[in-house]
């Protein structure tokens, strides 16, 4: 990619730029924020790193979202973070009038852009942003399921003491407290983790990983998790950029997969060039069928709210 824009210098703004620039996977970022100074302080620190990090990539700091123009992706990450006690659902109603305000800008300004949201609840502003954009749904996606599953990975590789290398988990649904780990596909080198944890284990693992941000949130008191949701947003945009087909969870929006239409969930998506190329659709048993109902069944109670 040649320019990516991230809007909402904060601090998944901000190490997701540090992310993109040292494995530049684009040749520029662009930082935006509402914050005077904000975004250009953030974009001159990072810059000031290439010569250790030994990257080229160049970064600039902007107010203004007419900056966004030439953009192959756009990230957005602005608005209000949720606070301890709070749900992600709890921050809509400001963070849904911040995203309508962007997305009418990149219509203007970058309209050949892909956009990644990230801002919560992200199942809800993904269903928005392409509503609002008119996007084809491949260009529209949210980051949630990546992020979820890595999460899953790190506390199997805890319980195991293996290497996190050898994990690979899986993560569908919403994002919240009724997403759905999906235990039956998750595996230690190919095995799968029945064979090395009881079930009560993994039945901790799924309670951790479904409270994952809040045990962050409830730990630092003032900030919530923004070094592995960067983490997870650089994974999808590589994917993209290298067009490595590579498969990973990620909210889309669904036409018909799973037996659910005009609703964005967390599905397994095949990342290419040209963004989402294919949902791949898994066989659920009984159960996660059920969890996977129920998981749509609140992000469809959200999806009303915003013909309220």
């Amino acid at each position: 990619m040649k320019k990516i824009t991230i809007v909402g210098a904060g601090r998944v703004g901000e190490s997701t730029a540090h992310n993109l620039a040292k494995h530049e996977t684009c040749r520029e970022v662009m930082l935006i924020d509402i914050k005077e100074g904000v975004p250009q302080g953030t974009a001159l620190d990072i810059q000031e790193s290439a010569p250790i990090y030994d990257f080229d990539t160049k970064l600039f700091g902007s107010n203004n979202l007419a900056d966004m123009a030439g953009s192959d992706m756009v990230v957005i990450t602005a608005g209000v973070p949720r606070k301890p006690g709070m749900s992600r659902s709890d921050v809509l109603d400001t963070n849904l009038a911040v995203l309508y305000g962007i997305v009418d800008e990149v219509k203007k300004h970058a309209p050949q852009a892909m956009l990644l949201i990230v801002s919560n609840p992200v199942d809800v502003l993904t269903y928005a942003a392409w509503k609002r954009s008119g996007f084809e749904r491949s260009h529209v996606f949210g980051m949630a399921g990546v992020l979820d599953s890595a999460r899953m990975a790190s506390f199997v590789a805890m319980e195991t003491g293996f290497s996190v290398k050898d994990v690979s988990a899986m993560v569908l649904g919403g994002h919240g407290d009724t997403m759905v780990p999906m235990t039956r596909f998750a595996t230690i080198n190919g095995i799968p983790i029945e064979h090395f944890l009881s079930k009560e284990t993994i039945d901790k693992i799924v309670k951790r990983t479904r409270e994952g941000g809040a045990e962050i949130l409830s730990l630092r008191k003032t900030a919530s998790a923004y070094d592995a949701p960067a983490a997870a947003i650089a994974s999808m945009i590589d994917a993209i950029s290298r067009n490595r087909r590579h498969i990973l969870p990620a909210v889309a929006v669904l036409e018909g997969e799973y037996g659910l239409t005009d609703i964005c969930m967390g599905v397994p998506c095949v990342f290419g060039e040209h963004g989402i190329e294919k949902v791949i659709e898994l066989p659920l048993n009984a159960q996660e069928a059920a969890e996977f109902k129920r998981s749509a069944e609140t992000v469809r109670a959200d999806q009303a709210k915003l013909k309220r």
